[in-house]
């Protein structure tokens, strides 16, 4: 089902001269006369020549502009690609700003083979952001036509970096392409169409993807659900003629010192169930899932990377249709665990099997649990569409809040106020799955904190990422983002676990 296609990334010295490249893509940023080429590799005289052919053609240097220009003599590429940078001088560019430039000469360059990039990536951690941008950026969805796109994604990449000869350069590399494999594997399961991605084929995908890895996989299925009690899944599931799946997957090093539970939202087709959405815009309702496939590819990369700390991640999959059997406004169902809640809006399904999954990865004390949803539309009137919500306990808020920040990802702590508590009280069972409208992103967070677990009286750290405007980019291609699934918030799970291993 997946078939993200590898990419070859390799670097070389700046010393670009000789080196034949079809394409030569060089940086340039917003100067006050106009674009300032950046790191060139050019004597002053052929570099101050660039930039007055570059100022003829209107060119800017603004973020994601890519100005094409026959190359010159100087070198052997036959094409010069020059791709802004934004408003930056070369002394002040940050990692995400040379991320996002070559993830888009990538993306704009699909079809074109022999790369060179010759971005400013004086050190190992600049030459790593350009080579992730360029995993991220080369990437192409055609699973479902019947013939491939006629522009490839880039399947090789050389790297201009003084840098070349650091002994922690392969290493940086290696993490670049296993980060953008993972992004663009989470791409594929969520632009998956629905009645190929269902709980039961994602479970399979799951295994599937396992094989190889040290990771171990088990399915519970709807079966074995609602016998031991998974009231959550099985109430959102029965809707449908495909039974919901509990995935766990674990990665279990030998010399792990910490465990972190990951916990996805995945419901493979969300109509809202009884209390159904409206027509227009529910094409894109195959996304809700993407919770469940940011984790997935989370723990596999984890996996490829070797980190020492133990990672278990729960895949919550149902898919929410009406039908006969559907769970109805005012039902109450008992959760996995034994709470009880009243169901009062079907379309706010996502905490329903979310909160199964947190008593689940509750239950064998783990040191932290993250749980990631595409949960509430409120998450994307309050922050948009790029930046994720992060509530939960103030310490790992925080933590991953700025794991997200050091992986070049958006996210805002925001809190859970004890006001919204009271609104999910329920008249006849212990809890209402839907409460205060207003701030219904800290809302849905207060309901799930409810499914929390302790250890000896303490509760477990927990985080809850909302990632539900972050997950699918409706609007045009950006940077290494192209339209529809876009991998989101794989890379800040990464980043922690590797912060995690360490003891930070």
């Amino acid at each position: 089902m997946i078939n993200s296609s590898d990419l070859k990334l390799t670097a070389v010295s700046t010393d670009i001269k000789r080196i034949g490249a079809g394409t030569l893509v060089l940086g340039v940023v917003k100067g006050t006369d106009g674009p300032t080429l950046v790191a060139s590799p050019f004597s002053p005289k052929v570099t101050e020549s660039l930039q007055a052919s570059l100022n003829l053609l209107n060119a800017t240097g603004a973020a994601d502009e890519l100005t094409l220009l026959p190359a010159t003599a100087e070198t052997k590429a036959e094409l010069f690609a020059f791709i802004g940078l934004g408003d930056f001088e070369e002394s002040t560019l940050t990692e995400e700003a040379l991320r996002r430039a070559a993830g888009s000469a990538t993306r704009q360059l699909a079809g074109t083979s022999a790369v060179l990039f010759a971005l400013p990536a004086a050190t190992v951690t600049q030459a790593e952001a350009v080579a992730e941008g360029i995993a991220m950026g080369a990437y192409d969805f055609s699973n479902h036509r019947s013939t491939p796109a006629k522009k490839q994604p880039l399947g090789e990449a050389v790297i201009a970096t003084a840098a070349s000869a650091d002994k922690k350069l392969p290493a940086a590399l290696k993490r670049a392409a296993v980060i953008g494999r993972a992004v663009r594997a989470t791409r594929d399961l969520v632009n998956t169409a629905p009645n190929v991605l269902f709980p039961e084929s994602f479970a399979q995908e799951v295994k599937d993807t396992a094989k190889g890895l040290a990771l171990k996989v088990t399915v519970i299925d709807d079966k074995k659900l609602e016998k031991d009690g998974y009231g959550g899944l099985t109430g959102v599931g029965r809707g449908s003629d495909r039974g919901p799946r509990l995935v766990k997957v674990e990665y279990s090093p030998a010399k792990a010192a910490k465990h972190l539970a990951l916990v996805g939202k995945g419901i493979t087709f969300d109509t809202g169930g009884i209390s159904i959405k409206p027509a227009a815009g529910m094409h894109a309702m195959k996304n809700d899932m993407a919770g469940a496939a940011t984790i997935h590819q989370a723990i596999v990369a984890i996996a490829e990377l070797g980190l020492p700390v133990k990672v278990t991640a729960w895949l919550c999959l149902a898919e929410n249709m009406p039908g006969g059997g559907s769970t109805r406004p005012g039902d109450v169902i008992t959760m996995f665990g034994g709470k009880t809640v009243e169901v009062l809006n079907t379309d706010a399904e996502g905490r329903l099997v979310m909160a199964d999954g947190l008593v689940a990865a509750s239950a064998e004390k783990p040191d932290a649990i993250i749980d990631v949803a595409t949960l509430t539309g409120a998450q994307v009137v309050a922050l948009g569409v790029r930046t994720a919500g992060v509530m939960g306990d103030e310490a790992l808020r925080d933590s991953v809040v700025a794991a997200a920040d050091r992986a070049g990802e958006a996210a805002w702590a925001m809190p859970i106020p004890e006001e919204l508590r009271p609104s999910i009280e329920s008249q006849v069972a212990d809890l209402a799955n839907i409460g205060e409208r207003m701030g219904g992103m800290m809302t849905a967070a207060a309901f799930l904190n409810e499914f929390v677990g302790e250890v000896d009286g303490v509760k477990i750290p927990w985080a809850h990422m909302d990632i539900a405007g972050p997950a699918f980019n409706e609007a045009a291609a950006f940077g290494y983002t192209h339209k529809n699934a876009t991998g989101s918030s794989v890379r800040t799970l990464v980043t922690f676990a590797e912060e995690m291993a360490a003891g930070k």
